[in-house]
């Protein structure tokens, strides 16, 4: 099969939808298929130092950078969609990334225009809290295209059954399958030892971490977590945060003042980004992972912390909540800074119970959420809706 990826960019600083991207891509290409990325040469202020408009090879799978020409207008790249023009007639299925942008303006009239199948991942943009921001400028472009897009599309994909709930209203009943996200066979195989990432900070000492690990942004909950922080920081002087993730939209500031008016800002790391070895070593000096989203479709940070053996505490409105609250392998709360102050005191003053869930989350991982699997139920989530619309062609002849 010819599989076309298109999303708006790749650059790490956004976080899980790239990343999800490109892993999806290298799996499936893994199987033996012809995979290509469409994107932009999109990095946040400035602009990624790659080749434009020609092939970039990594790992099997084909990437075409194309520059960014409004990045705050739907991300607009006239070069993409010349590109989009040209490959996407050769392509068996394109699988388009995320909603109210450019890209899936061009790619769905592309694909529409020469008779191929897609499948939209919304990538949480039809959950009812994103989906009702900005509503104005959205109503514009779902009247223009976005509405078109999901109603013609061969499916939309889903990670979670929680985000094919939440987004039900909003998809006039076009089909949709549920693959989730994950992460490498050999990702966390090996971990480093036990307090490098100590030594780089040394403020932190020897007291217990409590990490949030993710993009610095406004759905993340971080004034919930600036609360709950505050109040275990008083009962407790063995307690350190850490704050590990890109500041995009200048969100930090704001966390910052929040963390000041608990007292605890002197008490808090941020780190920034961390990729490869040094989020590894977070990971591994840390005592529990905490997510207060409002939103979150699925919460690839999330695997990544059980992978790691970490015990977790998340919102009810991370998507993947379930799995987690069956698996045993953590807390699941409310978006209120009491009940994450609860929920973090109970890990800190019961360490057996946060040891069993970290090895709980690990089997719930290793179970459900590896690449090398993920793979072979997209590869056959594409064959069928493949053959699904060749046999609808060949009825409307």
């Amino acid at each position: 099969m010819k599989i076309l990826h298109v999303i708006a960019n790749l650059a790490p600083r956004y976080g899980g939808p790239p990343k999800a991207c490109w892993e999806m891509a290298r799996a499936v290409a893994q199987l033996g298929h012809e995979v290509s990325i469409y994107t932009t040469n999109q990095d946040g202020p400035g602009e990624l130092a790659v080749p434009l408009g020609q092939p970039v090879w990594q790992e099997g799978v084909e990437i075409r950078y194309f520059p960014i020409q409004a990045p705050r207008f739907w991300g607009t790249s006239l070069p993409l969609a010349l590109g989009l023009r040209h490959k996407i007639p050769a392509s068996d299925l394109v699988h388009i990334h995320s909603l109210y942008f450019f890209h899936s303006l061009v790619a769905g009239h592309y694909c529409r225009q020469n008779a191929i199948p897609y499948l939209v991942r919304p990538h949480g943009t039809l959950d009812p809290f994103i989906y009702r921001r900005h509503r104005w400028r959205k109503r514009l472009v779902e009247h223009l295209f976005e509405h078109r897009n999901i109603r013609r599309a061969a499916a939309l994909h889903f990670t979670t059954a929680e985000e094919q709930a939440l987004a039900a209203p909003y998809t006039f009943d076009t089909p949709s399958v549920v693959v989730p996200l994950g992460i490498g066979a050999d990702e966390f195989a090996v971990m480093p030892e036990p307090g490098s990432f100590r030594r780089r900070h040394p403020e932190i000492g020897d007291k217990r971490i409590i990490l949030f690990f993710g993009r610095v942004n406004f759905k993340k909950g971080l004034d919930i977590l600036a609360k709950a922080f505050g109040a275990v920081a008083r009962r407790r002087q063995d307690v350190h945060l850490v704050i590990a993730g890109p500041d995009n939209e200048g969100w930090g500031a704001r966390v910052r003042t929040w963390l000041g008016e608990e007292g605890v800002l002197g008490r808090t790391t941020f780190t920034g980004m961390l990729l490869g070895p040094d989020k590894l070593a977070v990971l591994r000096d840390a005592s529990m992972f905490v997510l207060p989203s409002y939103t979150e479709n699925f919460g690839l940070a999330v695997i990544e912390a059980m992978a790691a053996g970490l015990p977790i505490i998340i919102s009810d409105k991370v998507n993947i909540w379930r799995e987690v609250e069956s698996a045993g392998a953590g807390k699941v709360v409310p978006c209120e800074a009491g009940k994450f102050t609860e929920a973090i005191l109970d890990l800190l003053d019961k360490p057996e119970m946060a040891r069993q869930m970290g090895q709980k989350g690990q089997a719930l991982v290793r179970d459900e959420f590896h690449w090398p699997d993920i793979a072979v139920r997209l590869q056959d989530t594409y064959a069928i809706l493949i053959d699904r619309h060749r046999l609808s062609m060949k009825i409307k002849r």
